[in-house]
């Protein structure tokens, strides 16, 4: 019952921020619990859903504070996915998921896994010369929000990020689409509506932001986010292709968050995550885990300065 530690084991304070908050969601570790056993030592050893249950079950036995992920690092670099280096949360994210989703041999937990974290929108693309009209199904892993809108304006809340991603843009001048109909590329209208959401919610704000001259920087400014967040309230019909059934399940509670501290060269990851089990929330830095207050959560709503 008690929230346990991981250490770091070479710059993997992003993979351990990761790894807590899948191990701590009850309904993943559900389905990672019925998983299908490499029968052979070298293929457990290239696993990664059993050398993540492996490392669960360590955490549970509750006989330390913390407990070492590196036989899961050593696995995961047979994959490429390396030690010493800085990774970016939201792109490690998709390829743990990745790698879990196709080395899990049963179909329904693949199905169940998808259920679970796979967001499905609709992109709609209308010239608007002729007013012909494309429309694409897709399936997302995250919402990647920004932050800033077309005018380098800072976005002042989540809410606000969320309408601003699923707001018309026009697609003019050197973005021009080619019109099979107009025989030409004329301006178009992009717009994406949205059509489901997932049991596990997964939002990634893009605070990562390219200069004109190619050069990386952090955009660290305050963006509050609501404990509770009811799509129906932020989002306009126009915004939305679902029936009534499936939008009366868009209404989240917050879970957990992965914060970034420094900047794009040297920065450090923690994770803080309300228990599923107790309903406490807990900061989780590498080896160190205390339990915190949502005002303690608060200090991720972003500023120059932060600190756990």
């Amino acid at each position: 019952t008690e929230a346990i530690g991981l250490y770091n084991v070479g710059q993997s304070c992003c993979l351990n921020s990761l790894l807590q908050v899948f191990l701590m969601n009850i309904h993943f570790t559900g389905i990672l619990r019925r998983i299908t056993v490499p029968p052979y030592a070298a293929q457990k050893r290239r696993n990664v859903p059993y050398q993540m249950l492996l490392l669960l079950e360590e955490m549970q036995s509750g006989k330390q504070k913390a407990v070492s992920p590196i036989a899961l690092a050593c696995c995961l670099s047979v994959y490429r996915v390396k030690l010493f280096v800085q990774h970016d949360a939201a792109q490690l994210f998709l390829t743990l998921w990745n790698l879990i989703k196709r080395q899990m041999k049963k179909p329904q937990l693949v199905e169940e896994l998808s259920d679970l974290y796979t967001i499905c929108v609709q992109e709609h693309l209308a010239c608007q010369k002729c007013s012909s009209e494309s429309k694409r199904n897709s399936s997302m892993l995250t919402l990647p929000l920004p932050v800033l809108d077309s005018s380098s304006q800072v976005l002042k809340t989540l809410e606000d990020c969320l309408q601003y991603f699923f707001y018309p843009e026009e697609l003019t001048d050197h973005n021009m689409c080619f019109c099979e109909q107009c025989g030409m590329k004329t301006p178009f209208l992009q717009r994406m509506k949205l059509v489901h959401l997932p049991q596990t919610l997964t939002i990634h704000l893009k605070r990562f932001c390219f200069e004109k001259s190619a050069d990386i920087h952090k955009l660290s400014h305050y963006l509050p986010f609501p404990q509770d967040l009811d799509f129906n309230a932020v989002l306009t019909e126009n915004q939305c292709q679902a029936d009534d059934n499936e939008k009366a399940a868009w209404k989240y509670e917050i879970f957990a968050v992965v914060a970034h501290s420094g900047s794009t060269s040297c920065g450090h990851y923690c994770a803080y995550i309300r228990s599923l089990t107790e309903c406490k929330w807990y900061c989780f830095n590498d080896s160190e885990v205390c339990q915190v207050s949502w005002d303690d959560v608060k200090c991720t709503y972003g500023h120059s300065n932060l600190h756990w």
